[in-house]
């Protein structure tokens, strides 16, 4: 297996809970506690989980948008060098910028009204140095052609364009510097299901030509399941199972893992999803349980989970979870994808 373009390693961000006049520091919001995984090149792994599981804050740090609180975040350069970047400064990010790119969730507030496509896609190649304005707009050109948007299309404002198309614009500004890297913060959640289609199959057709590295930021195990080579389920800050797509689809490990994938619907009137309702509300970060951070909503908990703190755990090899019971639980999955890894979605009309 090759190297891993991206390696993080025990990565934690705690935001402080500041009270009082003076602003004392009173406690702190675990946003990330100890997440680790590593991607390699030309590899999906996606993370997911209800909202405020911290998948967000994680791809945040990772590019480095705010800075982690401990923990390691090792990216391989252009060089084949491995470097922390958690622990450069701001004049070090600034030559991997470029090797690190975001596609943003809403397509419609990431671009500037006031700017033309050409200005838009051209500004990363304008900021990292490429001055010739005719030299600018061939690669602009290219990047359109990339994304199946026609270079007729170069001197048009954002509003001209539908939610797809402004989307596609995006992707084209985030490859423009050649990145090995693509942070994808739910990408497809603002699109219609029809666009949606069409957008993951362009990402999935772009990792095949490119060879790009993505962090799939989603909820919608819908998509989950067919752009990624790896799963990772967060809750309340922590990745609590981490496998393949087929195995974690068809034989989950975890609780809360189980939950979740009820909620997919299987296109097949014959048969009746038996959704799982978890009761109470997502745990507290800022005041997690003690034990093991789901047992105030999971079904199967004992009273030791109540007190002993889980590790993450290899079960088999590639397919870790974080539960004191998951060697002997039989839980529910749903159908795998039709292949192992990455397959187009068929588009609707």
């Amino acid at each position: 297996m090759t190297a891993p373009v991206l390696d993080v390693r025990a990565l934690r961000k705690h935001f402080p809970i500041r009270r009082g006049l003076f602003g004392r520091v009173a406690g702190h919001v675990r946003a990330v506690d100890d997440v680790s995984f590593s991607i390699a090149r030309g590899e999906t792994l996606s993370l997911v989980g209800e909202s405020g599981c911290g998948k967000t804050t994680t791809s945040r740090c990772i590019l480095r948008a705010i800075a982690p609180t401990s923990g390691e975040i090792r990216f391989r350069d252009a060089r084949g060098q491995e470097i922390d970047v958690a622990r450069l400064d701001r004049a070090a990010l600034r030559p991997l910028r470029r090797q690190m790119q975001m596609i943003f969730q809403d397509p419609f507030s990431s671009l500037n009204p006031r700017m033309t496509i050409a200005e838009i896609i051209g500004e990363p190649l304008l900021v990292n140095g490429m001055r010739d304005t005719r030299e600018r707009n061939a690669r602009v050109a290219e990047l359109l052609e990339l994304v199946q948007l026609p270079r007729a299309y170069l001197n048009r404002f954002p509003h001209a364009f539908s939610g797809g198309q402004r989307q596609r614009i995006g992707i084209a500004r985030a490859l423009a510097l050649n990145p090995s890297l693509i942070v994808a913060d739910e990408p497809v959640s603002a699109l219609d299901v029809s666009v949606q289609a069409q957008i993951v199959n362009l990402m999935l057709e772009l990792q095949d030509r490119l060879g790009l590295a993505y962090l799939f930021v989603a909820h919608d195990l819908s998509v989950v399941k067919h752009v990624s080579h790896r799963v990772a389920v967060m809750y309340v800050g922590r990745i609590v199972e981490i496998a393949p797509t087929a195995a974690l689809f068809e034989t989950p490990k975890h609780p809360y893992t189980e939950a979740l994938l009820s909620a997919v619907p299987v296109p097949d009137p014959r048969r009746r999803a038996q959704r799982i309702v978890l009761e109470g509300d997502v745990a507290d970060p800022s005041d997690p349980p003690s034990g093991c951070h789901f047992h105030p909503r999971c079904p199967y908990a004992q009273d030791r989970c109540r007190v002993e703190t889980p590790a993450l755990t290899e079960l088999v090899p590639g397919h870790a979870v974080r539960c004191l019971r998951a060697a002997e639980l039989a839980l529910q999955g749903v159908a795998p994808p039709v292949a192992a890894g990455p397959s187009h979605v068929a588009q609707g009309g």
